[in-house]
């Protein structure tokens, strides 16, 4: 009996150890998925924050607003620093529109070298190309003349051949004619 409650308890530690270690891996698994999309959005919200309070105006300098009055601003703000921030500093703003004017010339002298690079490429293909046709084109010609003087040739040999046997027929008529016998011919050249 002790036995089968040893069996028990340990059956029941193991079904344990297993729960629990499926219940970590589930945690694990979820903070997998989901930790990076929160991670991404609390650091666009942490960028937000700093960069929606301008760090070239100094701090505001008062704790209670409400002792100054509102009316001095058109835009509603009593409080100086808060003026002074709102105010366009204009040899940072052409600082940064040189840097951005410098930044885009750079730019577009790269893209300029690099499609005049690749145009010079493809003036070169273009040669290149030209050069093969041409040397294509002339022998595709010595080809096509080569193949007209076998034509002739052929031609000619067809027609001689067909003035040979004309000949040879007339010649063999005559022969018929005088007695000749093609049997006989052969027979005194093997005697010969």
């Amino acid at each position: 009996m002790a036995l089968g409650v040893q069996q028990r308890s340990s059956s029941s530690y193991r079904s344990g150890i297993i729960t629990v270690t499926l219940g970590f891996l589930a945690v694990c698994l979820a903070g997998y998925i989901v930790g990076p999309p929160l991670y991404w959005h609390f650091m666009e919200a942490v960028a937000a924050i700093t960069h929606s309070s301008p760090s070239s105006c100094p701090p505001c300098l008062c704790d209670d607003c409400s002792s100054h009055p509102l009316v001095s601003i058109p835009l509603g703000l009593s409080n100086s620093s808060f003026a002074d921030c709102a105010k366009h500093d204009p040899s940072v703003s052409e600082d940064t529109e040189k840097n951005f004017a410098e930044l885009l010339s750079e730019e577009l002298k790269l893209r300029e070298a690099e499609s005049t690079e690749s145009q010079q490429r493809a003036d070169m293909a273009l040669l290149e190309a030209k050069k093969l046709t041409s040397q294509y084109q002339k022998e595709a010609d010595k080809c096509n003349s080569g193949m007209e003087t076998c034509e002739e040739a052929r031609a000619k040999s067809e027609a001689s051949l067909l003035e040979q046997k004309k000949l040879t027929s007339m010649w063999e008529m005559r022969a018929r004619q005088k007695g000749w016998k093609e049997g006989v011919a052969k027979s005194s050249t093997q005697a010969q």
